[in-house]
């Protein structure tokens, strides 16, 4: 009987009830892979070799009765922009195509350390912000949903590798929503940790002060499980937060009975209209978390228009400082996407950035003076369901608002879960933010919400 795909969680059970060879598992996972990578694009490159060397030393633990925990022997695959030894690490673009690192990412290692199987590199866009291109070595993942389909952007070759069972995780990094768009339009669970609770060591940087790191799994108690594993402190990382690693696991099934959730109505219905099935998804968790016990109510921030100026133009501003120097010597060999988008922050002047950040304080205390008030927030995670993948504005971010960067710019923790499906069976989701270094408490509401739901149990029939 197949085992993928399967949750964390369950493939854990049976690998230690020694039902369920780790090694078995890899080759099942590389043999999906070979399947249906053609049609989604979600891999750039497989490692069977490393996946197999780290499944039978998990299969030895497991003959051993030395298992390191829930994750040993579990396949995993590695955004692109995520440093692996011995494997290439490109960014999805020709500037990097040949760069091999000599050392794993902090959180790369963290992820092995804990016995996990890393069966290939995940597709992006390219740096993480330029997509979905097709003028690049590699082009982008499509949704498992509908291979038409957009997965959102960056972490696309993970939400497509999760959604479809190849892998039943994989890393991901959010600086404008880059986990939560993939999860919302791949129907999957995504968490943007707090800043700085998980290392950046070893990551591709985007925007400094808004790059997070955290995984993409099918459930929350996924996501719980990995986050573990990731979260923590790491000296080599300026940005990470020096103090103890929380428990996330521990609570994880207390339920939200007596919680105070705000939903930023005015963001999805008002700011930026969303579809009828986001719109009716957001209603939806709000219903079953009330029913669950929490205290729900509206609340109102600053427009998300503001939010969204200030977050992108910080964003560019500093992505156009990490690339400034490959700019001026490898323009072209950037693909059009991302060479337009850094082309234009070279426009926004220093007074531009200065007045961001200092707008940016301002957002950061309103939204802080009304989760005096509030224990959760709830918001859409996208505007609607997948788009057709040929169909998404290079300048997409600037024409119309996003409803994840405002949570970039707070550096709270904040997860999309899927809600429901929509027009074409498609997936929709929402968000759930918690207050800084309050992960714990995001994913418990998620938890609540997704065993109060059938929703974990529809898949995308191309995962079948």
């Amino acid at each position: 009987m197949s085992a993928l795909p399967g949750t964390i969680a369950d493939l854990h059970r049976l690998i230690a009830a020694r039902k369920l060879s780790p090694v078995d598992l890899a080759r099942e996972s590389l043999t999906r892979a070979e399947r249906l990578n053609p049609a989604l694009h979600a891999f750039i490159r497989l490692t069977p070799e490393v996946a197999l060397d780290q499944a039978r030393a998990a299969e030895a633990r497991q003959m051993q009765g030395a298992l390191r925990g829930p994750l040993d022997g579990i396949p995993v695959g590695h955004k692109d922009i995520f440093e692996t030894a011995g494997i290439p690490t490109t960014g999805h673009s020709r500037v990097m195509e040949h760069h091999v690192p000599a050392k794993d990412a902090t959180v790369v290692r963290a992820w092995a350390e804990a016995g996990m199987v890393t069966v290939g590199k995940l597709a992006t866009h390219e740096f993480a912000w330029g997509g979905p291109s097709f003028d690049l070595p590699w082009p982008p993942a499509r949704n498992p949903w509908d291979t038409t389909r957009f997965t959102a952007g960056s972490s696309t070759g993970t939400g497509a590798a999760v959604a479809a069972g190849i892998v039943p995780a994989g890393t991901g990094s959010d600086t404008g929503g880059s986990i939560r768009g993939p999860a919302g339009l791949c129907g999957l669970a995504g968490i943007k940790p707090t800043y700085g609770l998980c290392s950046r060591t070893g990551v591709l940087p985007l925007a400094h002060s808004l790059d997070t790191t955290g995984p993409i799994a099918w459930t929350v108690e996924d996501c719980a499980l990995l986050l573990q594993a990731m979260a923590g402190h790491d000296p080599a990382d300026p940005s990470s937060a020096n103090r103890p690693a929380p428990d996330l696991l521990t609570g994880l099934g207390d339920g939200v009975k007596g919680l105070r959730i705000g939903v930023i109505r005015h963001f999805h219905e008002a700011d930026l209209v969303v579809t009828p099935a986001v719109r009716a998804g957001v209603d939806h968790l709000a219903e079953v978390l009330r029913a669950e016990g929490a205290e729900v109510r509206d609340i109102t921030l600053p427009p998300l228009m503001d939010w969204n100026a200030t977050g992108w133009l910080i964003l560019m501003v500093e992505a156009l400082a990490v690339h400034e120097p490959w700019l001026r010597t490898r323009f072209r060999d950037y693909g059009e996407i991302l060479r337009e988008r850094l082309a234009l922050a070279t426009l926004v002047s220093g007074a531009d950035y200065v007045q961001a950040q200092r707008r940016r304080r301002e957002l950061c205390g309103a939204m802080a003076a009304t989760m005096l008030d509030c224990d959760l927030l709830l918001t859409a995670a996208q505007a609607s369901e997948a788009p057709p993948i040929d169909q998404v504005s290079k300048f997409a971010s600037l024409e119309a608002p996003g409803l994840t960067i405002p949570f970039n710019l707070t550096g709270q923790p904040a997860m999309t879960v899927c809600t429901g499906f929509g027009e074409g069976g498609l997936p929709v989701g929402a968000q759930i933010i918690g207050h800084p270094f309050g992960d714990a408490v995001v994913l418990r509401a998620g938890h609540a919400f997704e065993r109060a739901t059938a929703w974990r149990q529809r898949r995308p029939a191309l995962a079948a």
